[in-house]
């Protein structure tokens, strides 16, 4: 390509006539001529100034004047309110580490924790604990019932709306239910805070309270709880407690008729068969039961 001045000669007719002859036999004559025909359609635009200058004064005097808007603080307070419980919302949703496992009707569930003690909870039960503070305070909370396996170290503390249990490293199990607390010391030391009253368990021992009195029991041998092998027993509970017992396992709703609940029952039911279970309970307490479409009705020998 020949360089720019020539190039710009030849847009000015000011090249010889040795030079025209020269670029006539170039390659890139073609190409000049192209840039020479387009560059020739372009016309530098011509101004008014006078025009012009009239039309940027009167744009000028024109301009409207901006409007100013008052604050509205009853919706800024509004809006400010609704961003201060979104962030508290997403830092308590963020920062609270609460792990909880729950059991539903004729449900158990194995549980290992943090510091690898282990937790069996029985049906219709929930345990729930702080896995971030775990490590400096092994404590939880229990709805229902549980069999705890616990690794020795620090206090171990189970809570619950009637009392507080806590070992340092043993097996037990804490029943909490409507009216009932009972905590039974299978292997080490447990200590119970009830109320005013605080005890310590070792093993073979049970702390038992029924609608806010202190029962005595007598000592065991067994070496966990039975409804761990699928089978609930009672020694001398109320009817009421067995009842409610036999609801949680196999999802069933019983009423009574001219039956005293209070009444004591000593025995055990099975959980792998309803008919059996139902039968374990009823005669022993010379009682018999009718079904009435998803309801089971108990009541007296006689009646019906």
């Amino acid at each position: 390509m020949k360089n720019e001045k020539e190039i710009l000669k030849w847009f000015n007719n000011e090249l010889s006539v040795k030079e025209i002859e020269d670029l006539k036999q170039s390659e890139d004559l073609q190409t000049i001529e192209k840039i020479n025909h387009y560059a020739s359609q372009f016309e530098t635009p011509k101004v008014d100034i006078h025009a012009a200058l009239e039309a940027f004064e009167g744009r000028n005097h024109s301009k409207k004047t901006p409007k100013v808007r008052t604050l509205n603080y009853k919706v800024f307070y509004r809006i400010a309110a609704v961003l201060a419980i979104a962030l508290a919302s997403a830092y308590f949703l963020f920062s609270n580490n609460i792990t909880s496992f729950e059991t539903s009707i004729a449900q158990t569930k194995s549980i290992t924790l943090p510091d690898h003690s282990q937790a069996i909870l029985n049906a219709g039960s929930k345990l729930s604990f702080n896995q971030e503070k775990w490590t400096v305070k092994r404590d939880l909370t229990l709805e229902g019932e549980a069999f705890f396996r616990v690794k020795k170290g620090q206090t171990f503390s189970v809570n619950t709306a009637a009392g507080v249990v806590k070992v340092l490293g043993t097996q037990f199990n804490v029943k909490q239910r409507k009216n009932y607390f009972e905590v039974t010391c299978y292997h080490g030391l447990v200590s119970v805070a009830y109320k005013q009253t605080a005890v310590k368990l070792p093993p073979g021992k049970t702390f038992r309270v029924i609608n806010g009195t202190i029962e005595a029991v007598e000592d065991f041998n067994a070496k966990k709880p039975s409804w761990l092998e699928q089978e609930s027993s009672f020694d001398r509970i109320p009817l009421d407690q067995v009842i409610a017992e036999l609801e949680r396992q196999y999802d069933i709703k019983i009423k009574t008729e001219g039956v005293d609940t209070s009444k004591l029952f000593t025995g055990s039911f099975t959980h792998t068969n309803k008919q059996i279970a139902l039968q374990a309970v009823t005669i022993p307490l010379k009682l018999s039961y009718r079904i009435e479409g998803e309801t089971i009705i108990f009541y007296n020998y006689g009646l019906k």
